[in-house]
C-alpha cells in the first residue's frame, strides 16, 4: 500500500471516529401544552389531525412539541396528554 493510501485511509478513520462522538443524541420528550399554531410536533392523541403544522391554536393542551428532557414543565408545560 502506498504512503499515500495509508494517510488516506488513517484520515478517513479520524474523521469518522470524531463524527461518530459528535453525534450523541440529546435525550427529549414530549411536552404537551406548548406548541404555538402550525408548530406542533407530530398529531394529536384524538386524532384531529394526523401530522405536524396543524395545529390551530397557541399551546392547545392535546398539541405537542419534542423539547431537551426535564425541561417541559419549566416551560408551563404538562409530560402527558389530556385524558379524552
Amino acid at each position: 500500500m502506498s504512503n499515500k493510501a495509508m494517510v488516506a485511509v488513517a484520515l478517513a478513520g479520524l474523521l469518522g471516529s470524531s463524527m461518530a462522538m459528535a453525534a450523541d443524541p440529546v435525550k427529549t420528550e414530549k411536552c404537551f401544552g406548548i406548541a404555538k399554531a402550525g408548530q406542533n410536533d407530530c398529531a394529536t392523541k384524538s386524532g384531529s389531525h394526523s401530522c405536524a403544522g396543524q395545529s390551530k391554536k397557541d399551546n392547545d393542551p392535546a398539541e405537542w412539541k419534542k423539547v431537551p428532557a426535564g425541561s417541559c414543565e419549566k416551560m408551563g408545560g404538562k409530560l402527558d396528554a389530556p385524558k379524552s
